[in-house]
């Protein structure tokens, strides 16, 4: 479990591509941290650190990860995201996260707003039926408050500390995104569904 509060942009070193997925070698101050079978969150998706080295980990990503997330476009160099798990006596700063994308979204609309930048997300419909205005939402790993929401679009509004921090800071038209929900929303859903019949 995660909180969407980013503890390192860490860069990319190469990706293999295997039989059953992709290797994956990124480099990050994080390193020490880690151990072999540790989870962190990369760009939002949970992975498993199956070897560290003194400034990075390699993980393996499987292809339902690839195809539901944007690791598959991943190339050395590229930054990214990294947060480690949350650990029993952590803080829950940002929301309950668990790494498991719901889907890609693309940058629409990227606007000043005062001292935040406003940015829009495009999404699938089966993401913004849990998505609600004030509510929680992960992109890229990155735990924001949803500013508003449309038929096929919603927006957050990112402070310059979250900017300068996080790989959002970059976005721009036509950028993919790895988007989680609240969790919460789909669990009560269920809940519903099965009450209502």
């Amino acid at each position: 479990m995660f909180t969407g509060l980013v503890g390192d942009l860490g860069t990319v070193g190469t990706v293999e591509t295997t039989a059953g997925g992709a290797r994956l070698t990124v480099s990050t101050r994080l390193a020490t941290q880690l151990g072999a079978g540790d989870s962190v969150a990369v760009n939002g998706v949970c992975l498993t650190a199956v070897e560290r080295t003194p400034d990075g980990f390699t993980a393996d990503v499987m292809n339902e990860t690839l195809d539901r997330s944007s690791l598959g476009a991943a190339a050395g160099g590229v930054r990214v995201n990294l947060e480690l798990a949350l650990r029993a006596d952590g803080r829950l700063g940002g929301h309950i996260v668990q790494g498991h994308v719901d889907g890609v979204g693309t940058v629409g609309e990227v606007r000043q707003d005062g001292l935040a930048r406003r940015v829009t997300v495009r999404a699938e419909p089966g993401i913004l039926r849990y998505v609600v205005e004030k509510g929680s939402i992960a992109i890229d790993g990155v735990s924001l408050t949803v500013a508003s929401v449309e038929d096929e679009h919603f927006s957050v509004s990112l402070i310059p500390e979250t900017l300068t921090r996080t790989t959002l800071g970059g976005a721009e038209r036509g950028t993919r995104v790895n988007l989680e929900v609240d969790i919460m929303a789909k669990y009560a859903e269920k809940l519903l569904r099965a009450h209502t019949g």
